[in-house]
């Protein structure tokens, strides 16, 4: 300013401080306690309705699992200090649901027991996350590896075509009575290559290509790689008659081909592609057709004079649930045989919670999915936003694929419920995507913070 020919000099005001997000680690902690004692709760209430008394590993049961979230936490707050607090929590408590469903069923099958090697493999997944935490510091470097993951998918998809069926399905590696899913593995790395590449070609698939109608199309030189490791994951996957992961990989291609270009277009051809090839192949392939059969006609059997078949089981223990459930240890779910720890351990939580407790459980799932979203959303850079928003797309799958299933909103497709559902390979699978998810989501609000995420 000037003053009598005077000019004099003044300093700009101080900028407002920038007041640091908080880290809510307090939250998570409180979240965890939360459901482990609720995951206890269920796991006494099952042993007072059976036998009028506490079951004698309770203690142990509440121990182990109380463990295995704190140390999960303490990695989160050493190495993921701005993550959601809710991702850690949420995969906690839909994991002890899930033991406490098995040790459940297990009571009904004293010569099957479930329950124990579920929580082996349940405490390797909380392990995978925790090395997933403090061994990837930023998920941009798994960028460096897309056709290393693609590579790795193919194989894994393609080792079950070596070994016999199971259920008229090629899924499963058995040696020597140990036995793995590579399905629940391939798809967490197609995620990874599916993220890497549509985010290096975002711009050549949006804005490249020749225009049919209202969808542009790229050219095959960028669209061809893509297409093609799909429609060989695709095909592997029909030749195993696993139509579930098929399905599971096709909406996942669709998703990520739509929020990487921003053409509603591409999510119209998903469908109808959907829809051809679920038509041909529930003709031609005998095993997928009687699905579908049993799908359209869940009752059959029963008017047939041979008894109900798993579906109309399923259904018959959703209705026997009502509104509140006939309470832990007190349904008869186990009446659906073989496949009630695994693909129909849903119509358990349906019967004996309730119409109540099972949207609790959708909720769960739906919150697990949101803040997968609101991780990616938040992210700067696309690779991070595309795996985030695969990720959570991949448990919204899956939760819809096997919940439409049971509840006979669409044909079977023997699939694991997450975190829920007997089935190692698939619980330390879920607990990965969960790492990543906590990893992806720290990074999006340290970059608002101004910190650097390495």
């Amino acid at each position: 300013m000037s003053k009598a020919g005077i000019t004099v000099a003044t300093a700009d005001p101080p900028a407002p401080a920038v007041r640091p997000l908080p880290r809510r680690r307090g939250i998570e902690v409180a979240l965890i306690v939360l459901a482990v004692l609720l995951s206890v709760y269920g796991y006494c209430a099952v042993g007072l309705a059976r036998h009028g008394a506490l079951p004698p590993g309770a203690a142990g049961y509440g121990a182990g699992l109380g463990v295995l979230a704190l140390l999960a936490h303490l990695a989160v707050r050493l190495r993921a200090p701005y993550a959601d607090p809710l991702l850690l929590p949420i995969g906690v408590l839909l994991n002890g649901l899930g033991l406490v469903l098995i040790y459940r069923l297990d009571l009904e099958t004293p010569g099957d027991r479930a329950a124990p090697a579920q929580l082996v493999w349940s405490t390797l997944g909380v392990a995978l996350f925790i090395l997933v935490i403090l061994l990837l510091r930023d998920h941009r470097v798994l960028q460096r590896y897309t056709y290393v993951c693609v590579v790795s998918a193919l194989v894994l998809l393609t080792l079950p075509i070596l070994f016999p069926a199971v259920n008229g399905a090629r899924i499963w590696i058995r040696i020597a009575g140990f036995s793995i899913q590579p399905g629940e593995f391939a798809k967490v790395l197609l995620a990874v290559f599916f993220a890497a590449y549509l985010a290096a070609n975002r711009n050549a698939l949006a804005y490249t290509g020749r225009r049919v109608w209202r969808l542009q199309l790229p050219t095959g030189r960028v669209l061809g790689p893509i297409v093609a490791v799909w429609l060989v994951s695709v095909g592997v996957l029909v030749l195993e008659r696993d139509l579930g992961t098929s399905l599971l990989f096709f909406g996942l291609f669709v998703i990520l081909l739509y929020v990487a270009t921003g053409r509603t277009g591409w999510i119209a051809v998903g469908l109808l592609l959907a829809a051809l090839g679920a038509v041909a192949v529930g003709r031609l392939e005998p095993h997928v057709h009687s699905r579908i059969e049993t799908w359209l006609h869940p009752f059959a059997s029963i008017e047939a004079g041979e008894g109900a078949n798993q579906l109309a089981q399923s259904l018959f223990a959703f209705a026997e649930g009502g509104m509140l459930g006939t309470g832990l240890g007190l349904g008869h779910s186990f009446l659906i045989g073989f496949a009630v720890k695994s693909d129909f351990i849903l119509a358990t939580a349906g019967e004996e919670l309730g119409l109540a407790g099972l949207s609790a459980v959708f909720l769960l799932y739906s919150l697990l999915v949101e803040r997968g979203f609101r991780a990616g959303l938040a992210q700067r850079e696309p690779f991070g936003r595309l795996l985030a928003v695969g990720l959570a797309s991949l448990v919204a799958l899956q939760v819809f694929v096997i919940a439409g299933g049971v509840t006979g909103l669409i044909p079977l497709t023997g699939m694991a419920m997450p975190f829920l559902a007997q089935g190692g390979s698939s619980v330390v699978t879920n607990w990965a995507i969960v790492a990543l998810l906590v990893r992806v989501s720290d990074s999006a609000r340290r970059s608002y913070d101004g910190q650097d995420a390495r």
